[in-house]
């Protein structure tokens, strides 16, 4: 079985844009340290997101990460050291995260990294969503990219099947 732990933000942009079913659809289940489950549920969080989590899935499963054991983590945020360090503990297969840095010190420590726009092309790839309406409500989120940003994903995104 698949092991992908996800940090907040691809969670949270997934569930805004109606496309956190991917997450399944792509990988069974998916992983979020406590942490990352305090964020989604901070006031501050889009009501959609909160609303959505009240009735948690069977597919999401919150897991406690060991106390941090890594160093470097201390350079990213509680959520993003949690996430990084329970990829660690399990040795998950991909760490769903959007924070450069965070993507950074999890690839030093030998974690296969993607984030939303990589699950978004992924599920595109398999014919599970539509890519472009995908961007575009992405567009309407908080989610900060640059056009050229979607651009590569639209040109890495394969046309029929493969």
């Amino acid at each position: 079985m698949t092991v992908v732990v996800s940090d907040t933000s691809p969670l949270s942009y997934l569930i805004e844009i109606g496309c956190e079913a991917l997450l399944p659809a792509l990988y069974g289940r998916v992983l979020i340290p406590r942490a990352v489950f305090d964020e989604l549920s901070n006031p501050g969080t889009p009501v959609g997101v909160r609303t959505w989590l009240s009735r948690i899935p069977e597919w999401l499963l919150i897991r406690d990460a060991s106390p941090i054991s890594v160093p470097d983590l201390e350079d990213v945020d509680l959520g993003e050291r949690q996430a990084i360090q329970l990829a660690i503990d399990e040795q998950a297969d991909a760490l769903i995260i959007d924070d450069r840095a965070g993507a950074r010190l999890a690839i030093r420590f030998g974690l296969e990294v993607t984030g939303t726009l990589g699950v978004l092309l992924e599920a595109a790839n398999r014919g599970l969503v539509d890519l472009e309406t995908a961007l575009q409500k992405l567009q309407a989120t908080a989610f900060r990219y640059t056009p050229k940003l979607f651009e590569e994903v639209r040109r890495r995104h394969r046309r029929g099947p493969s």
